[in-house]
C-alpha cells in the first residue's frame, strides 16, 4: 500500500473509530450514582489507539467520546472526556508498542497491559477532574467503583474484539500502528 492510500485509510478509520467510540458509548448506557454511566466506548478508545497509534487514537478517541458526552447531556464532562479518553488512547498505543519493542511475540500480553494501564488514567482522570467539578475529592471517589467496572469491561472487550474480529480486517492489518 503506498503512503497516499495509507494515509486515505488511516484518516477513514479514525472517522469510522470516532463514530464508534460515540455510539458505542450511547448505545449500552448503565447509570451509576455518580450521574455518570457504564459503557462500551473503552472497547474503541482502546482499539482507535492500536489501530492510528498515539496521535491518530488520541483524536479519534478524544473526539468520538467528546460527542457522545455533549449528545447525551454531559456536556459539562466533554472537555474532560475529550482529554481523558485521547491519554487512554495515546497510552494504549505507547505502552504496547513500548511492550512488543523488546518483545514482539508478546502481542496479547501487552495488549492487556496496555488496556489496564489505558483504564487506570480513565478511573484515575475522572476521579481528578470529579474532585475539582464537585470540590471535594470524597464525592469524586464515589465514582471510582463504577468507572473500575467501566475499566475492567473496556479491559476485557478491546481485547476480545481485537483478537477475535479486527485482526481479521485487511486494512486494519496494514494500519496497526501500534504493532
Amino acid at each position: 500500500m503506498n503512503i497516499k492510500n495509507k494515509n486515505i485509510t488511516r484518516l477513514v478509520f479514525g472517522g469510522l473509530l470516532a463514530a464508534i467510540v460515540t455510539v458505542s458509548t450511547m448505545v449500552i448506557q448503565i447509570p451509576t450514582p455518580t450521574k455518570g454511566y457504564v459503557n462500551l466506548g473503552d472497547c474503541f478508545v482502546i482499539i482507535a489507539g492500536w489501530l492510528l497509534g498515539g496521535w491518530g487514537g488520541a483524536l479519534a478517541a478524544g473526539i468520538g467520546s467528546g460527542l457522545a458526552d455533549l449528545f447525551a447531556g454531559y456536556a459539562t464532562y466533554a472537555p474532560a472526556t475529550f482529554v481523558i479518553k485521547a491519554l487512554m488512547a495515546a497510552a494504549a498505543a505507547g505502552t504496547f508498542r513500548l511492550i512488543t519493542k523488546k518483545n514482539s511475540s508478546w502481542s496479547f500480553g501487552a495488549r492487556i497491559i496496555a488496556a489496564v494501564t489505558a483504564e487506570l488514567i480513565m478511573i484515575v482522570g475522572y476521579a481528578v477532574f470529579e474532585a475539582f467539578l464537585y470540590g471535594s475529592a470524597g464525592t469524586a471517589l464515589v465514582g471510582v467503583p463504577a468507572n473500575a467496572v467501566q475499566g475492567l469491561a473496556g479491559i476485557i472487550f478491546s481485547v476480545t474484539v481485537h483478537e477475535t474480529v479486527i485482526k481479521r480486517i485487511p486494512a486494519a492489518k496494514s494500519l496497526n500502528a501500534a504493532d
